[in-house]
C-alpha cells in the first residue's frame, strides 16, 4: 500500500470525487484503484469563502501499477509507502513468572497505559490510586459542581482515568512518535467504545462522559490479564536502601493504612496535582526540580461567535463541527500570552483539589453542543524568574493564587469573573453582559487582578486587543474570564535518566504528566506505554 498526503477537496464534494481526485493525483485509471482508507482528515480554513477538507489516505493499486507510482514519485514527500504502524511488544513476562509484580501508582491517562501494556505483556501490575472507580469519582466531582462540596481524594484531579477524564479528551499532542504508540493509544481507545473516527480525525477527541465508559472497559481488560486495581490508597512514604555511590534503591512502598508493599519496579504517574506525593518525594531525596508552566484564566466565547470568525459563511457546516482556535503573543514585558487547552462548545468546570482553593479547567463532551467555547488565556512563567526558591517552589506560587481566588470569589468555590472591557479598562465588573459564563458552583464578579500576578495582567491586557484583531469579537466588552488557572501543567518535574528510572533513585520510574514528560491526554499515554517498556525489559534482564 502506499499513503497519500494533502490531497485538498472542496467542503462539499461530492463521495466519487475522492477516488476520481486520487486517480487525477497518481495518475492512473480508475481500474487500477483497488481501495483506499482514510488515515486523516483535517480542513483547511484559510479562505473562508473556499474551505476545503484535507486528506491523508492509505491506498492499494494494482501491484505492478504501485511498484510504478513509487518509482514515478519517488521525491514526492506527500507519496510513500504506507509505513507499517502495528505496536510491537518489546518483552514478556517468562513462562511461569513469579516475580514481585511491578507496581502501578496513579490511573490516570499515563498509569492506565502504563498498566495495560504491563497486562499486555504478563506481568499482572498491581495498580494504586488514592482517589476512587470514575462512576463514583463522578458523584464526587458533581459534589463540587452542583453543591460546594470538595473531597479532597475524588475530584477532577483525583480518581480513575486523572484529570484528562474531565477534560475536552483531546487526543492529539506534538510529541515526536516514530513508533508510532499513538496509534496504538487510539487503536486501545476504540477497543474500550471510543468512536472510529478518533483514527482519523486530524484533531480527535472524545468527551467526558464516553471516556467514563471507555475507562471501565480498560480497567476489565486489565484485570482479566491478572491485573489488580486498589482504590482509595495512598502512598505515604517510600522504604530505600542507601548505595555504596550515593544513589538510592526503591524496595517498597508505605501506604496510608499502615500496610508495606514490597516492590522493585515502581511506576510513578501520579499526575500534575499531587502535591503531597512531590512534597514526600523531596523529603525522601529523590532527585526533584522546578519546571516552568502558566498561569492565567478561563475565558469564553458564545460558540457562534467563533465558527463565524473561524469559518466565515460555513459557520455551522456538519463538516466541520464546532471552531477552534489556536493564540500566542510575545508581550513588551518579555511574557508569553497563549491560548491553551481549548474547548470547543463546552464549558468551564471547577478543577480544583484542595480546601480552600479555586483552580479551573475547560471540558466538553463529544458533541461539543454547549453554547459556548472556552480555553486558557494564560501566561508563561518560569522558575528562574518566579519561583527561584527550590524544586517545590511552584507549588508554592500556585497556591497563593488559588488561595486569592477563592477569598475573591466569595470563599465558597465560585469563581472570580470579570468581562473584558472592566478587565481592559481596569475596574471591577459589577454584572454581566452579553455572555453568560458556565462555570459551576458559581461566578462572582469582581476584579481578576486580585488574583493573578501583575506581569500576567500586563501582559494579557495587550494581548487581548491583539487576539481581537486574529478572531472576531475575541476581546469584545461582555467576554467573560474566570481565574483561575493555574494547573496548565506540572510545575515540577521528577528528573530520569536513559533507562527512565530517576536520576538518584533505582527502580522507581517517573512517568506522565506529573513527572514533567507529559501535557494531555495522549502524551502522557504514550509516555505511560515507554516507562511500562522500560520496566518489562528491566524485570526480564533481572
Amino acid at each position: 500500500m502506499l499513503r497519500l498526503s494533502g490531497l485538498a477537496l472542496p467542503l462539499d464534494h461530492e463521495p466519487e470525487a475522492l477516488p476520481a481526485a486520487i486517480c487525477e493525483r497518481l495518475g492512473i485509471e480508475r481500474e487500477c484503484l483497488r481501495s483506499f482508507t482514510i488515515f486523516r482528515r483535517g480542513n483547511d480554513a484559510r479562505r473562508r469563502t473556499a474551505i476545503q477538507l484535507v486528506y491523508t489516505l492509505d491506498i492499494e493499486l494494482t501491484e505492478s501499477v504501485e511498484t510504478a507510482v513509487l518509482e514515478r514519485f519517488s521525491g514526492d514527500k506527500d507519496i510513500r509507502s504506507t509505513p507499517n504502524m502495528a505496536y510491537r511488544f518489546v518483552a514478556s513476562a517468562p513462562e511461569g513468572w513469579s516475580g514481585l509484580r511491578p507496581v502501578v501508582v496513579g490511573a490516570g491517562p499515563c498509569g492506565l497505559f502504563a498498566g495495560l501494556i504491563l497486562a499486555q505483556m504478563g506481568f499482572r501490575p498491581i495498580i494504586l490510586d488514592r482517589g476512587k472507580v470514575v462512576r463514583e469519582r463522578t458523584k464526587d466531582t458533581w459534589g463540587l459542581w452542583r453543591r460546594a462540596e470538595l473531597n479532597p481524594d475524588s475530584n477532577v484531579q483525583f480518581g480513575e482515568g486523572g484529570a484528562g477524564t474531565f477534560s475536552d479528551g483531546k487526543l492529539y499532542c506534538r510529541v515526536k512518535d516514530p513508533r508510532f504508540l499513538g496509534r496504538k493509544v487510539l487503536e486501545e481507545f476504540v477497543k474500550a467504545g471510543a468512536p472510529d473516527d478518533i483514527l482519523w480525525q486530524a484533531h480527535p477527541h472524545i468527551g467526558t462522559f464516553r471516556l467514563v465508559t471507555m475507562v471501565e472497559s480498560m480497567r476489565r481488560s486489565i484485570e482479566e490479564m491478572g491485573g489488580e486495581y486498589r482504590w482509595q490508597t495512598r502512598v505515604e512514604d517510600l522504604a530505600l536502601d542507601r548505595l555504596p555511590d550515593g544513589r538510592q534503591r526503591l524496595r517498597g512502598l508505605h501506604l496510608h493504612d499502615g500496610s508495606f508493599l514490597e516492590a522493585d519496579h515502581v511506576v510513578l504517574a501520579v499526575g500534575h496535582s499531587a502535591r503531597p506525593t512531590f512534597e514526600m518525594l523531596h523529603a525522601r531525596g529523590v532527585h526533584l526540580e522546578a519546571k516552568p508552566f502558566s498561569i492565567g484564566v478561563r475565558i469564553e466565547h458564545p460558540q457562534s461567535w467563533v465558527d463565524r470568525a473561524r469559518y466565515g459563511n460555513c459557520a455551522g457546516h456538519p463538516g466541520l463541527g464546532a471552531a477552534a482556535y489556536s493564540l500566542a503573543h510575545h508581550c513588551a514585558n518579555g511574557r508569553t500570552v497563549y491560548s491553551f487547552c481549548m474547548c470547543p462548545g463546552g464549558r468551564v468546570v471547577a478543577a480544583t483539589s484542595e480546601v480552600g482553593r479555586v483552580v479551573t479547567n475547560g471540558m466538553s463532551q463529544y458533541s461539543r453542543a454547549e453554547f459556548n467555547a472556552n480555553s486558557g488565556l494564560v501566561v508563561g512563567i518560569d522558575p528562574a524568574r518566579d519561583y527561584p526558591e527550590g524544586p517545590l517552589a511552584g507549588i508554592d506560587f500556585q497556591r497563593r493564587w488559588e488561595s486569592l481566588a477563592f477569598e475573591a470569589g466569595g470563599s465558597n468555590y465560585s469563581a472570580p469573573g470579570q468581562k473584558v472591557g472592566d478587565f481592559l479598562a481596569g475596574r471591577p465588573s459589577t454584572q454581566l453582559g452579553e455572555v453568560t459564563p458556565s462555570y459551576k458552583p458559581g461566578v462572582t464578579m469582581t476584579d481578576l487582578s486580585r488574583c493573578l500576578p501583575q506581569f500576567a495582567v500586563e501582559a494579557m491586557r495587550e494581548a487581548l486587543p491583539v487576539f481581537g484583531r486574529q478572531i472576531a469579537r475575541y476581546d469584545h466588552p461582555d467576554v467573560v474570564m474566570t481565574g483561575v488557572e493555574t494547573r496548565t501543567s506540572s510545575p515540577v518535574r521528577i528528573t530520569r535518566g536513559g533507562d527512565f528510572q530517576s536520576l538518584n533513585t533505582e527502580r522507581l520510574f517517573p512517568a506522565g504528566e506529573g513527572a514533567g514528560y507529559a501535557g494531555g491526554i495522549l502524551s502522557a499515554a504514550i509516555d505511560g506505554i515507554k516507562v511500562a517498556e522500560a520496566v518489562a525489559k528491566s524485570m526480564v534482564a533481572n
